[in-house]
């Protein structure tokens, strides 16, 4: 799949004259966007925009949610429509995204960039041509899924190499090593082509070194967070960069300046000797040559609370938000360690911690809001507190423990929408500053993460009532009833909610009978699992007063309209007599059973099948009838056991059919949990019921399939 895609967005940068391009394709959860393949720029640069959810104010997401081409023809036209998207990306260039769709099914989304028209829009000619690349793309992957390979994305974006780089003639080469600045060339994909002389005495490293690696690479103090912006802007812009960087390695600290001069081929550094600037942070997190206010600094303060909002939304717990800000917010600004306190009952309770001694934040754990430590305080007071060594630390609180005899620290307070949340302790392993513009950006990335643990914490509170109710509606023992056996499982889903609508029950029905019921509520969370318990009442109460299995699913159809119009759920409904093995099965629009024979053949049923319950009041469901033998096993599950993401459902019901053959059928417990054991990762709840006459002769040691 690689190579098409690589094919059709070379095909697409070339058809409208861009510089660079991608393709977006579907996750297996649907909910994701994630970026397959880029060319034409660093790949490295471009990480927070890596993964997209559907639902997010972006062009991207616009065009595959509308199914309509996004044409942002330069920054005006872009900051109108998509402002976030602007703001993480301020530089003149245009864009253009256009759906990969074959009909209903929607792949992704193909996406160029290139230079700006501003006040010209995308011509007709340019909006055909990007949409013909789109529709051959579609064919062939339309042709991949037909042959049965999943037109999905998972993991990391591929990088389509662009061209080798390429040395300078003789004589260009003679007059730029006259220079005493170090002069590199990169291709569009930010490997070095070219180096003179004084790059490799300046930098102290030698042609082999440098030559066709990755600037970043080959220069690992050029890859600090903070310089991003800057290769950013050059790379998606015909403006010349300037900027200082401090070099980490040899001579200590060394300020260098840096020029970033792009051409539609690639891009020109320069890298000269620099005073070191009037205010110097102890990290790269900001860039102290750019004076307060620069467009650079702008530029820097915009990016990294739109990054590591993008990469928030995704978080939906706690401990997700934590690993974000690891992850995100840690490294950009060259910290090492992180804690997380979340208040609750005017204690703060460490949340999350990273980088310190094993143990040492424990003598903290729980401390009252009345104590004068740093972490309580920033919050209390709802200012941020920042200390540009340890030696001030512990001269502001006499007698506090510290990790460590050298190193900063930042307490910032986590409040949100004027609530206090808890506090976020950054530390870093050297004395440094804390610029004005660096304390505003970590300041607000604060109000940001207590936004989303907030969130969280709502989502805990949530999730936990929904397992609880989950919990409470489940039957905790099924009935043990003589020549039958039946064996009941549950597994929440690993993605959203967690909990859903699946259930299952086994109810006394009369006259020596079991009704074996299964069900599915759409969605998940509270609601769903409320709407199961509703109808797992419903179905009790009208077997036992004797109905018959078409009466009490009618009758359940018509209360789930009364009582949540627009909701619905499947269902399967059997009424077995243990003494004869006979049953009669109603099903409404659920998947169809399976049964295993005593000899281990194993079949899907036939059942003859209604609509979905909550659907249609006058809905009829007819009565199928079957037979138990003794030794048979029949198997009632809900589809999240065999359904995944991009693939066939009957591709899912027959791995679950050959599992139920080669299982032993005895006893039942250990055939349930290995058919569900292999469900972990399922993003949707799993609930199975398995149900088998006993008294018949032994069952042979090794099922057939």
């Amino acid at each position: 799949m690689v190579a098409v895609l690589a094919r059709a967005v070379v095909s697409a940068v070339e058809a409208v004259g861009g510089y660079a391009g991608g393709v977006y394709l579907r996750s297996r959860s649907g909910e994701l966007l994630l970026l397959a393949l880029f060319t034409g720029l660093p790949l490295p640069l471009f990480r927070p925009w890596w993964r997209m959810q559907v639902n997010r104010p972006y062009p991207v997401a616009e065009a595959y949610r509308s199914g309509q081409a996004v044409l942002l023809a330069d920054a005006e036209s872009a900051m109108s429509r998509f402002p976030q998207f602007v703001a993480g990306l301020p530089f003149p260039f245009a864009s253009l995204y256009e759906p990969v769709a074959s009909g209903p099914e929607r792949y992704g989304v193909l996406v160029v960039l290139r230079p700006a028209t501003p006040g010209v829009p995308v011509g007709a000619g340019d909006r055909k041509r990007l949409r013909q690349a789109a529709e051959e793309l579609a064919r062939e992957l339309s042709a991949l899924s037909a042959a049965g390979e999943p037109v999905v994305w998972e993991g990391d974006p591929v990088c389509a190499p662009g061209p080798a780089p390429q040395a300078g003639a003789a004589g260009a080469r003679g007059a730029v090593d006259r220079l005493a600045l170090a002069v590199l060339s990169l291709d569009r994909q930010g490997r070095i082509g070219f180096v003179n002389s004084a790059a490799e005495r300046l930098l102290g490293a030698g042609t082999g070194h440098l030559y066709g690696r990755l600037l970043w690479e080959a220069l690992p103090w050029l890859g600090q967070p903070a310089y991003d912006d800057h290769f950013r802007a050059v790379f998606m812009s015909s403006e010349p960069v300037h900027f200082s960087a401090r070099r980490g390695r040899h001579p200590p600290g060394e300020w260098l300046s840096v020029g970033l001069y792009p051409a539609a081929d690639g891009v020109t550094v320069t890298i000269g000797t620099a005073d070191p600037p009037a205010y110097a942070p102890g990290s790269a997190a900001a860039d102290p040559a750019a004076g307060p206010g620069s467009p650079a600094d702008q530029a820097s303060a915009l990016y990294r609370p739109v990054a590591l909002a993008i990469a928030l939304t995704e978080a939906v717990t706690a401990r997700q938000v934590s690993a974000v800000v690891t992850e995100e917010l840690l490294p950009a600004f060259g910290g090492r360690q992180l804690a997380i306190y979340l208040l609750d009952q005017r204690h703060l309770h460490l949340a999350w911690e990273t980088g310190f001694p094993q143990g040492f934040l424990n003598r903290f754990d729980g401390v009252a809001l009345d104590v004068r430590l740093p972490g309580v305080e920033t919050l209390t007071t709802g200012r941020p507190l920042f200390f540009e060594s340890m030696q001030r630390l512990a001269a502001a609180y006499p007698g506090i423990p510290l990790d460590a005899d050298v190193g900063a620290r930042a307490f910032l307070p986590l409040i949100a929408s004027g609530r206090p949340v808890g506090s976020c302790i950054l530390g870093f392993d050297s004395p440094r500053g804390f610029s004005p513009e660096e304390r505003t950006v970590l300041t607000a990335l604060a109000g940001l993460i207590a936004q989303a643990l907030a969130r969280a914490r709502r989502y805990d509170s949530e999730a936990a009532l929904a397992h609880g109710l989950q919990s409470a509606l489940l039957p905790h023992r099924l009935p043990v009833r003589e020549h039958v056996e039946t064996v009941g499982r549950y597994l929440p889903g690993s993605a959203g909610m967690d909990v859903g609508g699946d259930w299952y029950d086994v109810v006394e029905a009369g006259s020596g009978r079991l009704a074996l019921v299964i069900g599915d509520v759409q969605g998940h969370g509270v609601a769903a699992a409320a709407t199961m318990g509703q109808l797992r009442s419903a179905v009790r109460a009208f077997a036992l007063a004797g109905s018959t299995p078409e009466q009490v699913v009618r009758g359940t159809n018509r209360l789930l309209i009364d009582l949540d119009p627009g909701q619905f759920a499947s269902c399967c409904y059997v009424v077995l007599d243990p003494a004869s093995g006979s049953g009669l099965a109603v099903r409404a629009g659920h998947p169809q059973p399976l049964l295993r024979r005593p000899d281990g053949r194993t079949e899907v049923l036939d059942l003859a099948g209604g609509v979905v319950l909550g659907v249609d009041p006058e809905a009829s469901y007819p009565v199928t009838e079957l037979r138990l033998v003794p030794g048979a096993v029949l198997a009632l599950y809900t589809d999240g056991l065999v359904e995944r993401p991009g693939v066939d459902i009957d591709e899912g019901v027959e791995r679950l059919r050959l599992a139920l053959a080669s299982a032993l059928p005895v006893p039942l417990t250990e055939t349930a949990d290995r058919l569900i054991g292999n469900a972990v990762d399922r993003p949707d709840d799993i609930a199975l019921l398995l149900a088998s006459l006993t008294g018949g002769p032994e069952p042979p040691a090794q099922g057939r399939s």
